[in-house]
Order: structure tokens, then C-alpha cells, then sequence
């Protein structure tokens, strides 16, 4: 089972390089779509694309819950330092420990004391 991550534009270029090196296929939305894209256009390539979002911004996890969407799944980090060298040893830990949820479809969120899931639907 394949997990493709797509990076929201409210986290470093840098993700891309460090995911990857761990065995997760990962995208910056600034490589591939608008920059000024809205988030709904950013869940909406991520759905038909099968990829999972990574982001740092509340409003996914809000979309879902409103749509009661079963996807994409969304990781959602909660922290002020959101860069990978302080933050890749939490996300990469949650990836692998929620690797099947993300598959089926969850929201995963992670911050600096543990990570949580919740399955899709909201």
C-alpha cells in the first residue's frame, strides 16, 4: 500500500526531500498547481489524485467535518515550529502509525506531545 503526500503551501519546500528520503512519494503544491489556489481546489486535485494533504492549516480538517467528505485524507500538524528538523520524527512516526487509516481515509493530527486520528467521515 502506497501513500502519495501532497504539501500544502504553509509548509516548507524542504518536506519533499525528507518524506521521500523516508519511502513516502511526496509533492509541493507549489510545483504542480497555483499558488494561489484555494484550499478547496487543493483538496480537490488531492482527491482525484489519490494523494494525502500535509499541511499546517486548520481549514482542511474544517472542510472535512462541514462535507462530511470521505476524502483525501488530511495530515494536519499543530505546533509553532512546523519545519522539518524539529518536526520529521513526529510525522514520520504518525505516517507509519497511521499508514493503513490514511489509505482508508482519516485526519491525523500530530503535535508535539502525540498524534490522533479520526476516521472519514467527520
Amino acid at each position: 500500500m502506497s501513500i502519495s503526500i501532497l504539501i500544502d503551501m504553509n509548509l516548507s519546500t524542504e518536506w519533499v526531500d525528507v518524506l521521500s528520503q523516508h519511502g513516502w512519494p511526496s509533492v509541493h503544491w507549489s510545483a504542480i498547481g497555483d499558488v494561489k489556489a484555494s484550499d478547496s481546489q487543493i483538496m480537490a486535485w488531492a482527491r482525484a489524485h489519490d494523494h494525502v494533504v500535509f499541511t499546517h492549516d486548520l481549514d482542511f480538517g474544517t472542510m472535512l467535518a462541514l462535507t462530511h467528505a470521505i476524502g483525501p485524507s488530511i495530515i494536519q500538524v499543530r505546533c509553532q515550529n512546523v519545519l522539518p528538523d524539529h518536526l520529521a520524527p513526529l510525522v514520520l512516526a504518525a505516517l507509519t502509525q497511521h499508514k493503513s487509516d490514511l489509505a482508508a481515509g482519516a485526519l491525523v493530527v500530530v503535535d508535539e506531545s502525540r498524534s490522533q486520528v479520526r476516521i472519514l467521515p467527520l
